[in-house]
């Protein structure tokens, strides 16, 4: 286990959780559900090394609803999908990529280096940014 380090980073990481959504499921909607939830799994962890996670289908999933109804076809997903998460990774400071075949967590991985953000490949790796417990104003 890597030893803990902390950040000099003058604030708190913004990372992209990448890995499979729809690869591997055949459409099948429980298979889905189970992908997205096994990327927002690492949203925790991510928060308690002091960063903020963020799941490109968290601001993709409402866009395409928009545009398709709440049945987002392979159109749709397509049309959608990518470029939003490609325009969400100039917002963001680093990529999380998790296991698994996915060729577009691969294009979101290539673009984020595109963009000289860091990737990392465990949540371990992820510098330790102070937590403050405050509670607001």
């Amino acid at each position: 286990m890597p030893k803990p380090s902390f950040s000099d980073s003058p604030r708190a990481l913004l990372v992209l959780i990448a890995g499979p959504y729809r690869t591997g499921t055949n459409g099948d909607p429980q298979r889905i559900h189970a992908n997205r939830r096994r990327l927002e799994s690492y949203g925790l962890p991510i928060y308690e090394r002091g960063h903020v996670p963020i799941v490109s289908e968290w601001v993709a999933i409402p866009i395409m609803h928009a545009a398709a109804g709440l049945a987002a076809d392979d159109r749709v997903f397509e049309t959608y999908q990518y470029p939003v998460a490609h325009r969400l990774l100039e917002c963001c400071d680093a990529v999380l990529r998790i296991p698994g075949e996915s060729r577009g967590a691969d294009a979101d991985v290539a673009r984020a280096r595109d963009l000289g953000l860091a990737i990392y490949s465990d949540v371990l790796e992820l510098p330790l940014w102070p937590i403050t417990t405050d509670s607001g104003p």
